[in-house]
C-alpha cells in the first residue's frame, strides 16, 4: 500500500506539472501595449491620401452593386474621392468580363474617318459626378482601330491564366499618333462642354498603367504617345493636371529605369509633339504591392516589399528638384497584384475576405504618411486597386470592398479614415515597430504590433489602433492603455469604432450562417447591417484633467479600433 504521505507527494507532483504550462504562458504573455497621443504636437497634416480608390472593370461602375458602393465611398467623407479605372478607351460593346471592359469611344468609317462615341464613356463618369466623385482618368487603352496589331484584340484571361494572356491587340501603339492625339483632344473638349470647366480642372488625367507589361511599345514609343497625349489633353483644356508613369515594382532596378528616362525626358528631352523641350508634368504616379504566400498552410503578409516599392517612387521623384513639389500619386496600392485573382487558383489571397486586410490596411497606410514625411514631398494619394466583382460567387476571395452589396471589414478602416482629419499628431506606441524595420522586414516574427495614428482638428480628434502580424493565425485580445494629453478641453464625448470577429464584419456572420451562396432575403439585410462600421461601445462623456485622459480597450488579433472624440 501507498503511503497517505507518498500519495500526497505524488499529487503535488501532478499539480506541479498541471500548472507549469499556464504560468510558462502568463510569464511569456507581452505587458499591455502604452498608447501616448500628445495632441499639442502636429506632425503633418491628415490629408485624405487613402480616399482613392480603382479597378480594371470599368462597365462595373454603372451596374446595380457598383453604383451601391459608389455611393457608399463617395460618402466617406466630405473630401472628393478619386476613382481610376482601366480599359476607358478599349473596343468593344461594354460587357464586363475579369479585367476586361470598354466603351467603344473610336470606331472608324469604312474610309478611315474617326467615329466618336462617348456614350458608355459619360455612363461611368455621370455616376462619379452625380456622387461628387472625381476621375482620375486613366488613358488608354488603344482602340482596335487604331492598334498597329489589332488582331486579336479581346483577351479570354481567367483566374490562373498566365498574365501573358491578357496582353492582346489593345495593348500596341498606334498607327497614327496625330489620330490619337486627336481622340484625347476631342475626349477632353467633350467632357468641358459636359460638365463645365471648373469640374474638369479638378480631376487628373494619366497616360495608360504599367508600360513596363502592359504597353507593347518601345520606352521611346511611350514617351512619344505621352507627349501628344498632354499636349492634346492642354489644347483642350491648358489648366487640366496630366501625369505619368504608373510604372510597377519600382525597388527593382528595371523599373527604376523607366522612372528615371521619363522624368528626364520630361524634364528636358525633345517633344515628340511639339518639337520644344520637356513635356507637361503635373503628377508622378507608380505603383506598389505586396507580396503574400502561404506558409505551412497559413497566410504570411508582407508589407515590405510595398513599402520599399513608394519609398523607391518617393526617393526617385525628390531626386529630381524640378520636379519635387509636384503631386505624386500611387496609382495602384496593395497588399499584392492581382485583384481578379480569387482564393480558388491563390489560396495565399485567403486574407481578404477577413479582419487582416483590415489591420494591413491601417499599418500600412500609417507608414505611407511617414515616408512621405521622410523624402518631403507633395503626397496626394495611394489608390487602393479594389471595388467590387458583379455577379461573382459570395466571398470568394477577389480583393474587393463588397461581395455582393454587402460590405466587407476592410471598408469599414476607410469610413474610420473618414473620421479622422485635420493635423496627424505625435504618437508613443510600445508595440509599434520602427519605419526602417518594417520597411526591411514587414511584422514578421516576434509579437504582434499594436500601433496607431492620431489626428486633430478644431473640434475634434481620432486615434485609429490596430494589432497587426503578417501570419494570420488566432490570437487573444490584448489590452491597450491609451493616454491622452495635450487638449485644451475639460469634457469631451468618446465614441469607440471596432472591426474585429465580432464587429463591423461580415464575412464572420456570412461563416456563421453556414457560408450560404444562395443567402435569403433577410439573411442579406443582416449581412448588409453587419458590414458597417459598428461602435463597440455607447458613446461616453468623459472629463479630463490638466489636458489629459486614460483610456483602456481590448483589441483582438488583426483588429483596428477608433477612438473619436468631439467637445
Amino acid at each position: 500500500m501507498i503511503s497517505n504521505k507518498r500519495i500526497q507527494y505524488i499529487l503535488i507532483f501532478f499539480l506541479s506539472v498541471m500548472v507549469l504550462p499556464d504560468s510558462f504562458a502568463q510569464d511569456n504573455r507581452p505587458n499591455p501595449a502604452q498608447v501616448t497621443v500628445d495632441f499639442s504636437r502636429p506632425v503633418g497634416q491628415m490629408s485624405p491620401v487613402w480616399s482613392w480608390f480603382g479597378y480594371d472593370e470599368p462597365n462595373y461602375t454603372y451596374m446595380k452593386d457598383g453604383k451601391k458602393l459608389l455611393s457608399e465611398l463617395s460618402m466617406l467623407s466630405e473630401v472628393p474621392v478619386y476613382v481610376r479605372t482601366h480599359n476607358l478607351l478599349t473596343t468593344g460593346n461594354g460587357q464586363p468580363a475579369l479585367k476586361w471592359g470598354s466603351t467603344n469611344a473610336y470606331t472608324e468609317d469604312a474610309k478611315g474617318n474617326p467615329i466618336y462615341n462617348w456614350t458608355i464613356i459619360d455612363q461611368i463618369f455621370d455616376s462619379y459626378v452625380q456622387r461628387g466623385m472625381k476621375p482620375l482618368a486613366q488613358i488608354g487603352f488603344m482602340p482596335e482601330a487604331m492598334s498597329i496589331k489589332p488582331t486579336p484584340y479581346q483577351h479570354d484571361w481567367k483566374p490562373g491564366d498566365p498574365f501573358r494572356k491578357l496582353i492582346t491587340g489593345w495593348a500596341y501603339p498606334p498607327k497614327d499618333y496625330h489620330k490619337w492625339a486627336e481622340l484625347i483632344f476631342q475626349w477632353v473638349n467633350h467632357s468641358v462642354v459636359r460638365y463645365g470647366k471648373k469640374e474638369v480642372e479638378s480631376w487628373y488625367w494619366q497616360l495608360w498603367n504599367e508600360p513596363s507589361g502592359y504597353w507593347r511599345g518601345t520606352m521611346e514609343e511611350y514617351f512619344k504617345l505621352y507627349d501628344y497625349t498632354a499636349d492634346a489633353v492642354k489644347r483642350a483644356l491648358p489648366t487640366a493636371k496630366i501625369g505619368g508613369l504608373n510604372i510597377a515594382q519600382t525597388r527593382k532596378e528595371g523599373s527604376r529605369k523607366w522612372m528615371k528616362a521619363f522624368l528626364q525626358h520630361c524634364q528636358n528631352g525633345t517633344n515628340y509633339a511639339t518639337g520644344e523641350k520637356g513635356a507637361p508634368l503635373d503628377l508622378f504616379l507608380f505603383h506598389a504591392k505586396g507580396e503574400p504566400r502561404l506558409k505551412n498552410g497559413m497566410v504570411e503578409m508582407d508589407m515590405s516589399t510595398q513599402l520599399q516599392d513608394i519609398s523607391s517612387g518617393f526617393e526617385m521623384l525628390s531626386s529630381f528638384p524640378e520636379f519635387k513639389n509636384i503631386s505624386i500619386v500611387i496609382g495602384e496600392s496593395d497588399p499584392e497584384g492581382c485583384a481578379a485573382c480569387g482564393i480558388a487558383t491563390d489560396p495565399q489571397n485567403a486574407y481578404r475576405n477577413g479582419t487582416m486586410f483590415s489591420s494591413y490596411t491601417a499599418a500600412s497606410f500609417a507608414r505611407k504618411y511617414l515616408l512621405a514625411d521622410q523624402y518631403g514631398i507633395n503626397f496626394l494619394g495611394a489608390v487602393s486597386w479594389s471595388f467590387e466583382f458583379e455577379n461573382q460567387p459570395w466571398f470568394a476571395g477577389l480583393r474587393d470592398l463588397s461581395t455582393n452589396g454587402v460590405d466587407k471589414p476592410v471598408l469599414n478602416v476607410f469610413r474610420m479614415f473618414g473620421k479622422m482629419s485635420g493635423q496627424r499628431v505625435w504618437v508613443d506606441a510600445s508595440r509599434m515597430r520602427s519605419l526602417s524595420n518594417v520597411v526591411d522586414s514587414s511584422v514578421r516574427t516576434g509579437t504582434t504590433e499594436i500601433g496607431a495614428l492620431a489626428s486633430k482638428d478644431d473640434k475634434s480628434a481620432g486615434i485609429m489602433l490596430w494589432n497587426y502580424h503578417d501570419l494570420d493565425i488566432p490570437g487573444v485580445a490584448e489590452k491597450v492603455k491609451v493616454h491622452l494629453k495635450g487638449i485644451k478641453v475639460k469634457r469631451m464625448t468618446v465614441t469607440s469604432y471596432l472591426i474585429d470577429s465580432k464587429h463591423s464584419n461580415s464575412y464572420a456572420l456570412w461563416k456563421k450562417m453556414g457560408s450560404p451562396q444562395n443567402p435569403s432575403t433577410a439573411q442579406i439585410r443582416l449581412l448588409q447591417k453587419t458590414g458597417q462600421l459598428a461602435q463597440s461601445a455607447t458613446p461616453k462623456t468623459m472629463n479630463l484633467r490638466n489636458g489629459q485622459l486614460e483610456i483602456e480597450i481590448d483589441l483582438e488579433r488583426q483588429a483596428v479600433a477608433l477612438l473619436h472624440f468631439k467637445w
